[in-house]
């Protein structure tokens, strides 16, 4: 039972991670790529602000997915459960 408790804060500790890292790297290129296309022509600024905030929103969505199943995991770990069955 232990194991699978440890087993499950290390996949939570990933998942967070690893969403938190996808997330920072999307929004580093999507500002520096927004910065870029705003310099060549400033009168489509506006534009892609919009949908640059679009698409943030999006990104910002995937990671707290994440944090959303990571939590599930933590509370609600059905694994826990399976091996309460399996053990009696």
């Amino acid at each position: 039972m232990e194991t699978v408790i440890g087993f499950t804060a290390i996949a939570v500790a990933i998942l967070i991670g690893l969403g938190a890292l996808g997330v920072g790297i999307g929004m580093g290129l999507l500002g520096g790529k927004f910065l870029e296309s705003a310099a060549r022509q400033p009168e489509l600024a506006p534009m892609l602000q919009v949908k640059m905030f679009i698409v943030v929103g999006l990104l910002d969505a995937v990671a707290m997915i994440g944090v959303g199943i990571a939590l599930f995991f933590t509370f609600a770990n059905p694994f826990v459960e399976q091996l309460a069955k399996v053990a009696v």
